[in-house]
């Protein structure tokens, strides 16, 4: 079996270097797949919305993939981009990026989708108020049309991490007409170019999507549909599984995988290698998180050993930026960075003005695992004189509260990865970042370092800006990491052709089931 240090070392800057496949459980893809049947999930979290451009929990991401397809897609073991709705990209000089799209693909609504279509989707997503992802598009001055099959991204500096960015939210493409028609109701009502059509959302209940009959990609989907039956408990979901009455089930905790390990024959256990990790986000807009040397006290109060021993049961690796060990674009020279030491971290409220401790408005999901985790972090900063009051409700709500309306002083949550290792510098700390909760303007030096990391055209100077992204948002203790986690997957053995990626999002679109 490849382990995770395999894994990660191969990502090797995505398209630089080869790469050995994850392990497929059952080697399920050597299966003819069958035609039609309804897949039924057992997803933990209701969606924030359908709408790419506007959600920002990564838990949307395993019903946005079915419904929306992205401008480039990407290997689920390497992350390497390859072809998705456009067809081949290039950089005729360094500040132009084109792309030339599929032809004869059209929109659940049978709206053409064309370089227009791509140009309106793009503008959307870097002008929207609303938009969660106008912090990933800062590069992009001007999208122009230069055939129906031919877009043009007009650059204000060099950016080399845009078509990994194009296999994201930015890159799920949404029907204009859709979008203009539908107005707000978009999130709930929206419109894609997927193998699957999205049929009703009853929210905290059921996500239904049907078969696009029409879709692009001849011979998929297998599946009639896809049923998401939102069950936030995760010891029910596994059981629906187990119990026949649902055939998939992501997001497990390690506790779930040794009860499902001991179900052989009942049900097949996907756990491998990803980039996902939690993290404490931090309002720094407003006392006391404003102050550097609180943010710190709360980096040296943790024990991420502990906390991986505690709530992953040693399976995860400790965490102290956004990128793992191991991965290519991390520095290993920030391993160790922040250590458990109550006493600095008390040191430090002192100088601070906190000689008796310090209070924080802790805000976090409700299931029985997350508030596990929430006991094992209260009582971690509780020894440093940190005090927690503790504010939960499910992830949406919570996500909408903290970081939309500015509710509350940290979040825990669990960052789920993105394609381009630049992505998480600028989606969490970025001005314009979906997780920077006040929208604070991060360090210039940090800023530069991040325009860096996405101007390099090679993988080592990529990695020397990464180097300073790390570096940099651990000085300025910008966020609190804890551990990285695996993928862990249950499903039903009627379930053929599950490839897990590395992003820890399970992508459905080509699954079937046994006639």
């Amino acid at each position: 079996m490849l382990t995770r240090r395999q894994a990660l070392a191969g990502l090797g800057g995505a398209a630089i270097v080869g790469f050995s496949r994850l392990p497929m459980a059952g080697e399920a893809l050597a299966q003819a797949p069958a035609k039609g049947g309804v897949l039924r999930v057992a997803a933990p979290f209701n969606p924030s919305t359908l709408d790419p451009i506007t959600g920002g929990l990564g838990s949307d991401h395993m019903l946005l993939y079915p419904l929306f397809d992205t401008l480039v897609d990407f290997e689920p073991q390497t992350l390497a981009p390859k072809p998705g709705l456009a067809t081949s990209w290039d950089f005729p000089d360094p500040k132009t990026l084109t792309f030339t799209l599929r032809e004869g693909v059209r929109f659940h609504d049978g709206e053409p989708m064309d370089a227009q279509a791509v140009k309106a989707h793009i503008d959307r997503a870097r002008t929207d108020p609303r938009s969660a992802v106008r912090g990933e598009l800062q590069s992009i001055e001007a999208v122009e049309v230069l055939a129906p099959n031919k877009v043009a991204l007009k650059l204000s500096r060099p950016d080399t991490a845009l078509p990994l960015i194009m296999a994201d939210r930015a890159g799920m493409i949404t029907s204009p007409k859709a979008v203009a028609e539908r107005g707000r109701q978009f999130d709930r009502e929206s419109v894609g170019t997927g193998p699957f059509k999205l049929e009703r959302w009853n929210d905290n209940d059921t996500v239904v999507m049907v078969r696009n009959p029409d879709y692009w990609n001849k011979g998929l989907p297998h599946l009639d549909g896809l049923t998401f039956r939102i069950i936030t408990d995760v010891n029910t979901a596994l059981r629906s599984v187990i119990a026949g009455e649902n055939h998939f089930v992501f997001r497990l905790n390690p506790q779930q995988k040794l009860v499902a390990d001991r179900m052989a024959g009942k049900v097949v256990v996907s756990s491998t290698p990803t980039i996902a990790d939690y993290h404490l986000l931090f309002n720094y807009k407003r006392t006391p998180l404003n102050d550097v040397r609180v943010r710190q006290a709360v980096n040296w109060a943790l024990d991420r050993d502990g906390f991986n021993r505690a709530a992953l049961m040693g399976l995860g690796v400790p965490a102290q930026t956004m990128l793992p060990p191991g991965y290519w674009a991390h520095d290993p020279s920030v391993d160790g960075f922040y250590k458990h030491d109550p006493d600095k971290a008390r040191a430090l409220l002192k100088e601070a003005g906190f000689a008796n401790g310090v209070d924080l408005r802790f805000y976090g999901y409700s299931d029985q695992a997350s508030q596990q985790r929430h006991e094992i972090i209260i009582e971690q900063l509780r020894q440093s004189g940190i005090r927690c009051a503790m504010t939960v409700g499910s992830s949406a709500d919570m996500y909408q509260r903290f970081t939309v309306q500015g509710e509350g002083d940290m979040l825990l949550a669990l960052w789920s990865g993105r394609p381009d290792p630049s992505q998480p510098f600028a989606l969490v700390y970025g001005e314009n970042g979906f997780n920077n909760v006040g929208k604070v303007p991060p360090p210039p030096e940090m800023a530069q370092a991040q325009i860096d990391s996405q101007s390099a055209v090679d993988a080592e100077t990529r990695k020397k800006a990464f180097a300073k992204l790390e570096r940099l948002s651990l000085e300025h203790a910008l966020s609190g990491e804890l551990a990285f986690v695996p993928g862990i997957e249950a499903y039903s053995p009627n379930v053929v052709g599950y490839v897990p990626n590395l992003l820890g999002k399970p992508k459905l679109n080509t699954l079937s089931l046994k006639a």
